[in-house]
């Protein structure tokens, strides 16, 4: 038996795939979920083996479920917003379903995902994907303990690289999240973060001084009183992001 959750706000479009789903009896649904907290609790409740997610949601949306989850289950995205359908193919899902959906189209997305189930190398690096969102991030979400933090960006101070992961820090302290600096380098708005260094990523309404260090270099001071180096690469794109 495989086994199934639905995570989706919209009752319409819960019925619907419950619905097809019923001429496919080797799918059994665990649960139906309508918003990405319930979804994120029921993944860990019930380790599904597909979901069917829609991606914008209240709390959590799609993508950001995703982000939470260390080994997340095979997804097919059900959504009525086609923007997003780069996103979910980043996301490595099975299949993107724009709403409304045909039976047909369904049974479509069903059958690639059994085709995939005969290839377990296939799921693992479904399961494995890295999620690249195409759009200017607003906001950070992450695990702090058992809770769920949600960071909006303008909050953030600067980013630090630390291997496979980037510690984020803001006024309320520093945060651990398994990104990298460059998937943030590419996320979050370039008008108003800039890669100053290899391991640094600065939000530049913190700046408040640059000072020569040293030989050709400088150091930022921002308004907590951190340093941040500048690389020489780092320079050049922080004159252009400050217009000197």
């Amino acid at each position: 038996m495989i086994k199934v959750l639905i995570i989706d706000d919209e009752p319409l479009a819960t019925e619907l795939v419950k619905e097809y789903l019923a001429d496919f009896p080797q799918f059994e649904i665990q649960k139906i979920c309508h918003d990405g907290f319930e979804g994120l609790k029921a993944i860990q409740e019930f380790n599904p083996d597909l979901i069917f997610l829609d991606i914008q949601m209240p709390k959590l949306t799609g993508l950001e479920l995703l982000e939470l989850l260390d080994r997340p289950p095979a997804v097919i995205f059900t959504t009525a917003f086609d923007a997003f359908a780069l996103k979910a193919f980043d996301a490595n899902a099975v299949d993107y379903l724009l709403k409304p959906f045909s039976k047909s189209r369904f049974s479509k997305s069903l059958e690639k995902y059994l085709q995939l189930g005969n290839n377990m190398e296939a799921i693992e690096a479904l399961k494995n994907g890295n999620i690249s969102n195409q759009e200017s991030a607003q906001r950070v979400v992450l695990k702090v303990r058992n809770e769920i933090k949600i960071i909006p960006v303008q909050d953030i101070k600067y980013l630090e690289a630390n291997d496979d992961y980037v510690n984020i820090y803001t006024k309320e302290g520093k945060f651990l999240k398994n990104k990298t600096l460059t998937f943030y380098e590419k996320t979050l708005e370039s008008s108003q973060f800039v890669r100053v260094h290899r391991s640094y990523l600065v939000n530049i309404s913190e700046i408040t001084k640059i000072e020569p260090y040293e030989k050709e270099g400088y150091l930022l001071r921002l308004k907590g009183g951190e340093s941040i180096p500048v690389s020489k690469s780092g320079f050049p794109k922080l004159k252009t992001v400050l217009g000197i």
